[in-house]
């Protein structure tokens, strides 16, 4: 599973950013945060869930933390667009390149805006998805915002 081509292309992706984080594979699927959290023995909150979000036809990439959840019509409101939902299973494998419970926040086909969470910033180490369910790599708060060019945003 560790040469699955998301988990690839996410590597090459850090690898080219100079992130720090090595991908681990894990041997069963962590598709939510608490089973992330479970897995790793860490707070919920320091899963950096990886969102795609259909913004009026185009995709927004929320990283929140695994203890939150987004608030779209603040967040819609904030972006200036009318409306923020939730995206199908189409529309997130077609804008991130991966699957529902694995995407990750790097490794898509081109750049999705992004929006990283500010409460991810209380933990010294944050864990995201690396193109599949069964992946997961290291990271920070700081380093999250360099590898998506994200913007610090509240999100919940």
């Amino acid at each position: 599973m560790s040469t699955h081509p998301n988990v690839q292309l996410v590597a090459d992706a850090l690898r080219a950013a100079g992130a720090t984080g090595e991908i681990r594979i894990l041997d069963d699927a962590v598709p939510t945060a608490a089973a992330a959290a479970a897995e790793l023995g860490c707070e919920v909150g320091a899963i950096a869930n990886s969102l795609i979000f259909d913004g009026d036809g185009s995709p927004v990439l929320i990283l929140t933390s695994g203890a939150h959840r987004v608030d779209t019509a603040k967040v819609a409101a904030e972006l200036g667009i009318g409306k923020l939902r939730r995206a199908t299973p189409e529309f997130v494998k077609e804008h991130s390149g991966q699957a529902i419970g694995g995407v990750a926040p790097v490794g898509h086909p081109r750049p999705v805006r992004t929006l990283v969470d500010t409460t991810l910033d209380q933990y010294a180490v944050v864990w995201a998805a690396a193109g599949i369910p069964h992946s997961i790599f290291p990271t920070t708060y700081a380093e999250l915002l360099k590898l998506t060019n994200g913007t610090p945003a509240t999100v919940s």
